[in-house]
């Protein structure tokens, strides 16, 4: 396998509420990185994660919105431990990133949305390739199982207006035709509601 020559957060965005703060500067603490906390007079965070050698740092700011802490970061990692470690943290924490892992003669792109990987593209002599993207299989099973359900309905509601129909052809009676037509309309309303989906 090709050595990777460094790791490149083009953009990463994490969102904490303040208990996940706390859980996020302990998962960071137990990522063998050394860490420093501050928190600034306006409530907000920054975190310096060095990695062991001491040659490569990142400042994390997690700024006070509301109820929640987020940090939108760019950067540039070469160190294994602090780009597993970011790694780890975008995953655990949900966060919404795109980032280039570099090697020799290509770059993969890992675009992550809530945490989890949602498409890979391969960079490669000027020409991109899709290696993976999510499939949201359970999202279209539902939308083709609702999408069916409105088939149902409308012939269903068509078979109303049939029986409908024939009612009114059969009735002498002209107060029973009036409720049979307001039927109708309400029939109508209803597909044109349910074509509509």
């Amino acid at each position: 396998m090709a050595q990777r020559l460094a790791t490149e957060y083009v953009k990463a965005c994490l969102q904490l509420t303040a208990q996940e703060m706390a859980k996020f500067v302990r998962f960071m603490g137990d990522q063998n990185v050394r860490m420093q906390v501050r928190v600034l007079e306006n409530g907000n965070h920054e975190l310096a994660l060095v990695d062991e050698t001491g040659k490569e740092e990142i400042r994390l700011i997690f700024e006070r919105h509301d109820d929640l802490f987020v940090c939108v970061l760019s950067c540039r990692l070469v160190h294994p431990k602090l780009t597993n470690a970011m790694r780890k943290a975008v995953s655990q924490f949900r966060g919404d990133a795109v980032v280039n892992r570099i090697y020799p003669n290509y770059t993969m792109v890992y675009h992550y949305k809530k945490g989890a990987v949602h498409r890979i593209v391969e960079l490669s002599g000027g020409e991109s390739r899709t290696v993976f993207e999510l499939k949201d299989t359970l999202g279209m099973l539902e939308r083709t199982f609702n999408n069916r359900q409105v088939e149902f309905e409308i012939e269903r509601i068509q078979c109303a207006v049939n029986e409908l129909l024939d009612l009114r052809n059969q009735s002498k009676h002209a107060a029973e035709i009036r409720n049979i037509d307001e039927r109708l309309k309400q029939c109508t309303r209803q597909l044109f509601v349910f074509e509509a989906h």
